[in-house]
């Protein structure tokens, strides 16, 4: 095979448009950039007309965000449709069973053979990070694209153990290619699959030397820690090239991996994300052409893309213009940045020179290093003088300074404010499972994880920060403190206080980096999912005595029940579900007159109850008779054949406090409702006392 010469275009020669990580969507509601991806696109899909292309290969992340709005869908929606539909035939063919490479679609072919669509140019594509699948139904927003007919999704996996890829065979004139795809998978996960040998690639039956092996991936290339990269000697050295998505650095020429001899290309984004040096990078996408086991790979620039122009300096080293002792030195500092930027934007306005395409306002960044003694200004103040010229005006300048001693942050813990500091490639190559993991690495042992691991919670974070999944820490708890109580009971642990420890430290650590602990946060995201969908239900009824209470208003009537105001109830039987604005008669809380009434009581449970009543409350739902329950500060092992309890506390707390949450039914009455000075009786004979955790309602953040 080679990756060089002239190859003439002819009814055995493949043309291939190859483009990764687009990311539309990206800075959509920017009043200078929002529309950047969206032009770019247009380019791409163009040059594919013009090149005449068989299909359009992409490597990902298509999409900026998981659920992208309807105007980047309608935007992508209108390109395809402008430039992958047609008359012109298409003369390739299809050898693979479509059933097996296309298995998580309800039209399991390829979009240019159903009789209902009309397409010149198709487009195969994997999912990349951004627009991974997610939720109970595991869809993502190329499935959108997928089912519409304008986009052949493949490469989905269908296990979180093994992977077994089965390529899109492929076939013009005698010239054949086996195409392979793996769409985003965690890269630890992925790792972990590759060193047990769990990720088979298939190859076709008949004459497996005679295909040109072509494999998408869309994974880090560069290693951000022990297992969060996938090594290029990983992949099978029966391929021939490997189209790398995810990595923004544009490095489209072919390079050579001389241990499994393939070559491997990254195209890079075709939009710039970030502000660090490897986006400044010009932006290409590559024409591949293929003539049985030969290739030539043609680069393509990019006319659309904004430039971006990135200088670093050390205000140390120019001692002969300014040093700290110096009166009036920031002033100084603040021409010479100054001068910096007006450089930058001279060489912009000569680069554009000739090129109407390319858009009138680049992208500008100014990193300056101010260690030795020299002080900051304002840069908003500095960034006003340019406000006109550049398409980021807030943050065309970037303190930075590296600090000599680092020992202090491992003794005091994660400093995230310096981690904050640093250059913007590396703050914007932060992930946060990652900042989980070094704070628990680095913080006391008063404070480290003792039912979860760190990567489950750096997940289980992740998808709160990414996915906007508000239940998935509560839940990823909620089940860890099931299996582990499960797991006490049937180890028989003896009431013992340190060999409980010791036996939940033993369970925790057996899950370290293994499929069980995915399998947990995956279980976890299913519970939040279903959560919120049946959640709404239950808000509308937050009393299991609706007939015994009536509202009114002092306002208009509303039917939310997170509304806090002040009431007067009468001296009758203790209701806790009188959250509304009003007064209210009959059954009402003890409070007296004039008392206040609860803030949002029933709405949100983790603002109501402590931690401790809301493991009681899903150590309940669990187990009626021998249940283990495990607190934070607190572990207690009941015995069905004993009455009593055996408890173990790890710290202090009074006598008064833990009575009032292990023994009584008050797991309404929360610190915040004494803070608002709502006064309740101790009569431990009341009997009829409401109990908002006591039934299977489970209230919605």
């Amino acid at each position: 095979m080679t990756s060089a010469g002239n190859t003439i275009d002819d009814e055995d020669t493949f043309k291939i448009l190859i483009a990764t990580d687009i990311h539309l969507g990206y800075l959509e509601k920017d009043a200078i950039r929002g529309n950047d991806t969206f032009v770019t696109f247009d380019e791409i899909m163009k040059q594919a007309v013009q090149n005449e292309v068989d299909f359009v290969l992409l490597g990902g992340d298509l999409f900026h965000d998981n659920k992208p709005s309807r105007k980047t869908m309608h935007s992508c929606m209108e390109v395809m449709r402008k430039y992958c539909m047609g008359d012109r035939p298409i003369i390739f063919e299809i050898l693979s069973d479509q059933a097996v490479n296309f298995s998580h679609s309800k039209f399991p072919w390829v979009n240019y053979l159903d009789n209902n669509l009309n397409i010149s140019i198709p487009v195969f594509s994997v999912h990349g990070n951004h627009d991974d699948p997610t939720g109970a139904d595991g869809l993502c927003a190329i499935d959108l694209l997928s089912c519409s007919g304008l986009l052949n999704h493949f490469g989905r996996s269908h296990s979180v153990e093994k992977l077994e890829i089965s390529p899109v065979l492929l076939q013009k004139g005698n010239t054949r290619i086996a195409l392979y795809g793996i769409g985003s998978i965690p890269d630890e996960r992925l790792y972990r699959m590759f060193v047990n040998n769990q990720v088979t690639m298939l190859r076709p039956r008949e004459d497996e030397d005679g295909w040109f092996n072509l494999f998408v991936i869309h994974q880090n290339r560069s290693k951000h820690g022990a297992t969060n990269y996938i090594p290029e000697q990983f992949l099978d050295d029966f391929l021939d090239l490997v189209v790398w998505g995810h990595e923004h650095e544009c490095k489209i020429a072919p390079v050579r991996n001389e241990q499994q001899l393939f070559y491997v290309t990254q195209p890079g984004s075709s939009v710039i994300t970030s502000l660090s040096p490897g986006e400044a990078v010009k932006k290409h996408i590559g024409l591949l052409r293929v003539k049985e086991k030969k290739m030539n790979l043609q680069k393509i620039p990019l006319q659309t893309v904004r430039q971006f122009f990135i200088q670093d300096v050390t205000l140390s080293d120019h001692p002969d213009l300014f040093s700290p002792e110096q009166p009036n030195v920031m002033l100084k500092v603040l021409a010479f940045c100054q001068e910096k930027v007006e450089e930058m934007l001279e060489e912009a306005e000569r680069e554009r020179l000739g090129n109407p395409l390319t858009p009138e306002k680049p992208l500008i960044r100014l990193r300056v290093d101010y260690s030795g003694g020299f002080e900051v200004f304002n840069t908003m103040r500095f960034s006003q003088k340019f406000v006109d010229r550049v398409a980021n005006p807030k943050d065309i300048l970037h303190f930075i300074r590296h600090r000599e001693a680092k020992d202090s942050i491992k003794e005091e813990g994660v400093d995230f404010g310096a981690l904050l500091s640093r250059p913007t490639s590396e703050v914007l190559q932060l992930r946060v499972e990652d900042l989980v993991k070094e704070y628990f690495q680095t913080a006391e042992k008063n404070v480290q994880l003792s039912l979860l691991t760190e990567q489950g919670m750096g997940k289980a974070v992740q998808e709160f920060v990414d996915k906007e999944e508000k239940d998935a820490i509560e839940e990823l708890i909620n089940y860890q403190l099931e299996k582990t109580q499960r797991y006490l009971r049937e180890r028989r642990v003896e009431a013992i206080e340190e060999k409980i420890d010791e036996e939940i430290r033993h369970f925790r650590d057996s899950k370290r980096n293994t499929t069980e602990e995915d399998e947990e946060v995956q279980e976890a995201i299913i519970r939040a999912k279903a959560r919120s969908k049946t959640v709404r239900d239950d808000d509308l009824n937050l009393s299991d005595e609706p007939a015994d209470i009536a509202m009114e208003s002092d306002e208009e009537s509303t039917s939310v029940p997170t509304i806090s105001g002040r009431g007067r109830g009468s001296r009758g039987g203790r209701d806790l579900s009188t959250s509304k604005r009003g007064r209210a008669r009959g059954a009402a809380s003890k409070s007296g007159r004039g008392g206040r009434g609860q803030k949002g009581s029933l709405s949100s449970p983790l603002k109501t109850k402590s931690i401790m009543d809301a493991f009681q409350a899903s150590t309940q739902r669990t187990s009626r008779g021998n249940t283990s329950k495990l607190y934070a500060e607190e572990i207690t092992i009941e015995d069905s054949d004993s009455d009593e309890n055996v408890s173990f506390l790890k710290c202090s707390r009074s006598k008064q406090k833990l009575t009032s949450l292990c023994s009584s039914k008050r797991g309404s009455q929360s610190q915040s409702q004494s803070l608002k000075g709502v006064c309740f009786d101790d009569d431990d004979d009341n009997e009829d006392e409401f109990d908002p955790f006591k039934g299977s309602r489970r209230q919605h953040r």
